[in-house]
């Protein structure tokens, strides 16, 4: 089993400037964003007192793009975070939110995982047989009336019909059905 790679290292100087100590050169909190989205752990030490800040720095990465309209936190949750810290809750949310996002980083592992070795990758997705089920009928339902259609993705009968009678609008939104269907079909 290979060892987990040791977090990097970032010394604040008095100046407030951040050191990296493995590229022994100075870093932005961009920067320091930047490593974490690349999946590299973080810690960040006052050089002077010794004082852990990592979690200081990580909630100003997060406000700072949440100000720029990167949000991600809606604003009930954060609601909900203020209310944990005047709560006696405040011990489980801590331990909820580790499950919720170890449980997301999972599934997105998952999924990127069934992607790369199914040729048809929307096929693992749970559900989605039932949801192409009821497309097709939903599809059924609203395009039975239509000349031309026969519910059969990827038939020529697809194509919308070149009656005299229809008018140009209706052909084109036969035609758009039909391209939507084929896609479907290929998903």
């Amino acid at each position: 089993m290979a060892e987990t790679q040791q977090p990097l290292l970032i010394k604040r100087y008095a100046s407030r400037r951040l050191y990296n100590t493995e590229t022994s050169d100075y870093v932005t909190l961009e920067d320091i964003s930047g490593f974490i989205r690349k999946g590299r752990e973080v810690q960040i030490i006052d050089l002077k007192s010794g004082d852990d800040l990592t979690r200081q720095y990580l909630l100003q990465i997060v406000a700072e793009h949440e100000s720029k309209g990167e949000s991600v936190l809606p604003t009930n949750v954060l609601n909900d975070l203020v209310r944990s810290y005047t709560s006696g809750v405040n011990s489980v949310v801590p331990q909820f939110l580790a499950a919720s996002f170890d449980m997301l980083r999972d599934s997105q592992s998952k999924m990127v995982e069934n992607l790369t070795k199914v040729p048809n990758p929307m096929a693992n997705v749970p559900g989605f047989d039932a949801m192409r089920k009821q497309q097709e009928a939903f599809l059924k339902t609203i395009m039975g009336g239509v000349p031309g259609w026969s519910g059969k993705a990827g038939s020529e009968d697809d194509a919308p019909a070149a009656s005299g009678s229809d008018s140009d609008e209706l052909r084109e939104i036969k035609a758009q059905l039909a391209e939507l269907q084929k896609k479907l079909s290929k998903l």
